[in-house]
C-alpha cells in the first residue's frame, strides 16, 4: 500500500514556539514538506524571503486572492497571511506530508476543503511562559506583545476543534510527540478508505 501525504496543520500561540518545533521536526524526520506562506509583515532580523515566508506587498497579496491561488488566508495583527495553493497540492500528490504553520481561522477554512487534514494546537505550559517568550524574542513593541496575548486568549476558545494539542515545554520531547502522533494519524480509517475498500473487494471475491 502507497503512503499517502496527509496535510498537517500546526497553529498556536504566536510565542508557543510552533517555528521552532517544525524546524526540528523537519530536520530530524524524513517525509515532510514545510509550506511557505505568505504574508505582508515585514521581516525579522534573519528571514529570509521564500524560506520563512514569501514577504508580498499588500497590493500583491490581494492580487493572489482574486486569482484563488491561496488555499487559505487571514488578517492577523494587522498584516495579510496566506497558504499557497500550487505548492501544497503539488506536494501532496507526491505523496508527501505538508506542514502548515497557520492560526485558527485558516485551520478551519483547510478543514472544509480537506477533510482528512490533521489539525494540531502547540500550547505553552502557562500564560505566564507565553508572555517570558514573546518578551524574549526583542523583535516586537510592548504594545505588539499585549496585542498578540489578548489575541491568544480569543484563540484558547477555539481549541476544541483540533485533533491534538502538544504542550510544547521541553522541546526534544515535543518534537517526538509530534512525529509519533502524525504518524499515527496514517493509519486511522478515514484517511486509509482506497485501501479498506479494496481489501472488501477482494474479500467478496473470495467468497
Amino acid at each position: 500500500m502507497r503512503r499517502k501525504g496527509i496535510l498537517i496543520v500546526i497553529s498556536g500561540f504566536s510565542g508557543a514556539g510552533k517555528g521552532t518545533l517544525i524546524k526540528r521536526l523537519t530536520a530530524e524526520y524524513d517525509g515532510y514538506a514545510l509550506s511557505v506562506s505568505a504574508t505582508t509583515r515585514q521581516p525579522r532580523p534573519g528571514e529570509e524571503d521564500g524560506r520563512e515566508y514569501f514577504f508580498l506587498q499588500k497590493e500583491q497579496f490581494e492580487q493572489k486572492i482574486k486569482e484563488n491561488g491561496l488555499i487559505e488566508y487571514a488578517c492577523y495583527c494587522d498584516n495579510y497571511y496566506g497558504t499557497p495553493r500550487d505548492y501544497v497540492e503539488s506536494r501532496l500528490a507526491e505523496g508527501r506530508d505538508v506542514i502548515l504553520e497557520i492560526e485558527i481561522q485558516g485551520a478551519r477554512k483547510i478543514k472544509e476543503q480537506y477533510s482528512d487534514a490533521l489539525l494540531l494546537f502547540v500550547m505553552p505550559p502557562s500564560a505566564a511562559e507565553l508572555r517570558h517568550r514573546l518578551v524574549g524574542r526583542g523583535t516586537e513593541s510592548g504594545e505588539v506583545i499585549e496585542k498578540r496575548m489578548k489575541r491568544a486568549a480569543g484563540e484558547a476558545e477555539g481549541i476544541e476543534e483540533y485533533e491534538y494539542i502538544v504542550v510544547n515545554d521541553d522541546l526534544e520531547t515535543c518534537v517526538r510527540q509530534l512525529h509519533e502522533i502524525i504518524t499515527a494519524a496514517h493509519n486511522t480509517p478515514q484517511r486509509n478508505r482506497e485501501f479498506i475498500e479494496n481489501i472488501r473487494t477482494e474479500l467478496e471475491g473470495e467468497k
